[in-house]
């Protein structure tokens, strides 16, 4: 018995060793395995035999192979590892939009300066053939550069779109292989030992989902771990997981969005509460960083062909007639939410049409409209872009109001939960075309000519003077000065139509500016910039040009060139008074700046997240990654206990065969 005790220790003992080296050379067959956690088999002492002489010790059992994982720091290195993916996809598609912004010659703002230089040329040689056939390869010009950048932003939408499905389809794959991990770890789970290799592939999976879009796990009694979305939305139950979709976005099918596939229907994931993850961040730069862009373009394209073609509209061309429009640009629309209520036929309970009679005012933003419950006929406009602002506005008699600049008219009865998109400039730029062919067509000349009084004594002079508005082509205007009891000098205007009535508007003030008369008034449309003083008595009259001076004229070109340092960019404007807005190259340059703190906000962003998720999976990996020095250490340890266990295995041999030989005796 004694022998026999002896080797069943023996035999436990090297099978102990046994067992340690096979888990420490699987530990180093794996150790430049992503994701692999060190494995260690747990020894625990077989209980003791009583006999009279005390308990004797049976050896050693293997209890289990448990792996070396902390599951806080699994789920921080997953957490970390989501928002450096997001921060790094976000600094990436950045760099490619910041293309879109060049500097210098390739720029916009060049383009823009370029062809209102150009009407400084016309300026000079207002009749000369060459020199409108150049205003107008500068206009086609600027209208193609418009067309590239709004081109190349549908061109960035394109790869979201495409990006977004490539990930959809491997999220999928990834929760299709965690369900059926799930299930193998149950059918494991009553086997009473832990599968590690497939608890790390189910980590694994989970960190690289984490990659993509942030995820929430909650462990169930079984085993097997829960995967959420979207502050709840699950992705992963037990060995079930459910399909996502890339869709369109219900306000702008030009868009795409996320959504979960609940049998028939869709369940759309809602942007903001997706958390990190490269998808997050494709959305974002889709519903931010790109439609900021496309109406900072839009704006400033819409800006400069409102500016041009309505001074354009205020002059004479060569033909002696009035100007055309110089530039077309893509129109504002107005979207419907998919989800919009319908009438029986199917088609929308209500409907919205917009239009901007002048394209300097517009914001570069997207509004959304909603029915204002409390308000008949009442809705609330929310400006999507920073800064954001609600107003509320109360429809008239025909469904009209207006917002910023828009015309707004509603068509039908809207619903409670109806939602409306309007995008002002959104297609302004892509749409933009250079309509004039005709070199004769430019208006340079003004309609309306000024010459001072002969018998003025004081120096004044008239320095331009600006059509505003469209003038009486039949009327004719005099100035006349004078002064107040105090002495103040005063002016006042009389305008003379074409049936010999005659207007009076004054007198007013002068000022030093020499500005006649200040906004938003005109003197049959025109206003005059005097240089020197005029004293009472003088005079300034304001006159039709004759056609055979048409072709000498310059003093629309003089109002166009003029537009090159004029704020016709996102100004305001009341009571025909207009206030604010950038010149155009500005207006270019503090895009161009916008987009260029963006990429270096999430470069800095980048760098600190992916320095957090790195020090996050160190510290994972300190605790469940191999070392292997350290397991060829235990290698050698696990050796020489086997080669001592084989040793009282052989000592237990030679005893029984001498009980053997001696019972034979």
């Amino acid at each position: 018995m004694a022998a026999s005790s002896l080797m069943s220790l023996g035999m436990r003992a090297m099978t102990a060793s046994y067992a340690s080296m096979q888990v420490t050379g699987h530990n180093i067959s794996n150790a430049n395995v992503p994701g692999y956690s060190r494995q260690q088999a747990e020894l625990a002492t077989a209980k003791g035999q009583y006999t009279g002489a005390g308990f004797f010790g049976k050896g050693v059992d293997v209890a289990s192979v448990t792996r070396a994982h902390d599951q806080f720091l699994t789920r921080a290195a997953a957490s970390a590892k989501s928002l450096a993916a997001m921060d790094e996809t976000l600094s990436q598609r950045l760099q490619l939009l910041e293309d879109v912004f060049p500097t210098g010659e390739s720029g916009l703002g060049y383009s823009v300066g370029n062809f209102l230089n150009a009407m400084v040329d016309l300026a000079s040689r207002p009749g000369d053939t060459a020199t409108r056939q150049v205003v107008l390869a500068r206009a086609q010009d600027l209208a193609t550069r418009f067309n590239a950048a709004a081109g190349q932003i549908d061109t960035l939408q394109a790869g979201v779109t495409a990006d977004l499905k490539t990930t959809v389809s491997a999220v999928n794959g990834l929760t299709k292989s965690l369900a059926k991990i799930n299930d193998q770890i149950a059918a494991a789970r009553g086997l009473g030992q832990p599968p590690n290799d497939l608890l790390d592939e189910r980590d694994r999976i989970v960190s690289e989902l984490s990659s993509k879009i942030q995820v929430s796990t909650v462990m169930a009694d079984d085993g097997t771990v829960g995967v959420f979305v979207a502050g709840g939305q699950n992705l992963v139950l037990g060995a079930t997981s459910v399909d996502m979709r890339v869709t369109t976005d219900p306000l702008d099918t030009s868009r795409s969005a996320l959504a979960l596939v609940d049998g028939d229907k869709l369940r759309m994931l809602d942007e903001n509460s997706l958390g990190g993850g490269s998808m997050t961040a494709l959305l974002r730069f889709q519903n931010e960083d790109l439609v900021d862009a496309r109406n900072l373009v839009g704006q400033l394209a819409a800006g400069v062909a409102s500016a041009v073609n309505g001074q354009q509209s205020l002059g004479l061309d060569l033909n002696g007639n009035t100007g055309k429009p110089l530039f077309q640009v893509g129109a504002p629309s107005a979207r419907s939410d998919i989800n919009n209520s319908r009438d029986a036929s199917g088609n929308f309970a209500a409907t919205l049409s917009i239009s901007a009679p002048d394209g300097t005012v517009l914001k570069a933003s997207d509004y959304l409209v909603r029915p204002d419950p409390a308000t008949a006929n009442g809705y609330v406009i929310t400006r999507l872009s920073n800064p954001q602002e609600t107003f509320q506005r109360t429809a008239d008699a025909s469904g009209r109001f207006e917002v910023e600049g828009l015309e707004v008219t509603v068509s039908g009865t809207p619903a409670a939960s109806d939602r409306f998109l309007l995008q002002p400039v959104a297609r302004a730029a892509s749409g933009m075309n250079a309509l004039l062919q005709d070199p004769r067509q430019i208006a340079a000349a003004s309609p309306l000519v000024s010459s001072v009084g002969s018998a003025n004594t004081g120096t004044a002079s008239v320095a331009s003077l600006t059509m505003v508005r469209t003038p009486d082509m039949t009327a004719s205007a005099a100035i006349s000065f004078s002064t107040t009891p105090s002495g103040q000098l005063q002016y006042s205007w009389t305008v003379t139509d074409g049936g010999g009535t005659s207007t009076t508007t004054g007198p007013l003030d002068w000022n030093e500016e020499g500005i006649v008369p200040p906004e938003p008034d005109s003197i049959n449309g025109a206003r005059l910039r005097l240089a020197g003083v005029p004293r009472a008595g003088d005079t300034i009259a304001v006159n039709t040009i004759a056609p055979a001076y048409v072709g000498a004229n310059n003093g629309n070109a003089l109002a166009l060139a003029g537009l090159r340092d004029q704020a016709i960019v996102g100004r305001s404007e009341s009571g025909g008074v207009y206030s604010g807005g950038m010149v155009a190259t500005d207006a270019y340059a503090a895009a161009l700046a916008d987009i260029a703190v963006r990429v270096q906000t999430t470069k800095a962003a980048s760098t600190i997240s992916t320095s957090v998720a790195n020090q996050a999976e160190l510290a994972r990996s300190e605790v469940s990654g191999v070392n292997l020095d350290e397991e060829a250490a235990r290698l050698i340890q696990y050796q020489q206990s086997y080669q001592a266990a084989a040793k009282v295995l052989q000592v237990a041999q030679s005893v029984f065969e001498t009980l053997l030989q001696t019972a034979a005796r």
